[in-house]
């Protein structure tokens, strides 16, 4: 009686843990269906992912051509109107800065020369005071007391090469060069040996001057040879003479027109 009470009596402990144990037994028994079947779902998605795969790649690989160009022309064409825009500017400005960097180095250059400009008058001042420096130019007030004096100088040497003067005048003088040139044209005859003296005595003549042109022209006449014959001293004698027309000029210091 004992042992069948004590084997028909049951504990609490032992129920109380088995109640909790049946309990979590049923929830599990209950999720692992479901658990299942979404397993089951998920399984084959993966084959049927891969199996789509191809056909995404031959929907890129059949895009139409048309959709392609029309893609990059509208990309390409406004790329090239940019370029064509912006690259003759880009030039222009270069050009621009070319000529900028020109015009900066020429002020510079200027400005240097502006600055030397006080000591170069003062230096012309002292030279144009120097009597040395005077000796080498026409000292006259005006161009035309210059062109008498030069006129009666050539005169004398003309006459001291012992050639005959024909004419002298006074030639126009340009008002812009600086120092003014005093010019005068004359024209002499005489022989070979009296020019020479004469372009001598034009050399080493002071204030200086200078042979700016010359004609030379023979005054032998031409005669048949039974005249030549019968007048040959009187053509021994006209042998040689020329005539000489020369451009002679010197330059004045401090003349006013």
């Amino acid at each position: 009686m004992t042992s069948l009470g004590a084997a028909g009596t049951e504990n609490p402990h032992d129920t109380a843990m088995t109640q909790p144990q049946a309990s979590m037994s049923a929830e599990s028994a209950e999720h692992r269906p479901q658990l299942t079947a979404a397993a089951v779902a998920a399984a084959p998605a993966e084959p049927a992912a891969a199996a789509d795969m191809p056909a995404r790649r031959a929907g890129l690989g059949a895009l139409p051509w048309g959709c392609i160009l029309a893609w990059t022309a509208a990309v390409l064409i406004p790329t090239l109107l940019v370029i064509a825009v912006i690259l003759p500017w880009w030039q222009h400005l270069q050009v621009l800065d070319a000529d900028y960097e020109r015009g900066l180095d020429q002020l510079v250059r200027y400005q240097r020369l502006v600055a030397t400009l006080p000591s170069l008058r003062a230096e012309l001042a002292r030279e144009q005071a120097n009597d040395d420096f005077k000796a080498f130019y026409f000292d006259a007030e005006t161009p035309a007391l210059a062109g008498a004096r030069l006129q009666s100088e050539v005169q004398e040497m003309v006459r001291g090469a012992g050639a005959r003067p024909i004419s002298t005048q006074i030639l126009p003088v340009d008002e812009e060069e600086q120092p003014q040139r005093v010019r005068i044209r004359t024209q002499l005859q005489g022989t070979t040996d009296e020019l020479l003296d004469l372009l001598y005595r034009i050399e080493s003549a002071r204030p200086f001057l200078f042979v700016d042109q010359m004609s030379i022209r023979s005054t032998t006449p031409r005669r048949s040879n039974v005249r030549r014959r019968v007048s040959r001293r009187s053509s021994q004698r006209e042998v040689g003479m020329l005539t000489v027309r020369l451009d002679i000029f010197g330059y004045i210091l401090g003349a006013s027109p």
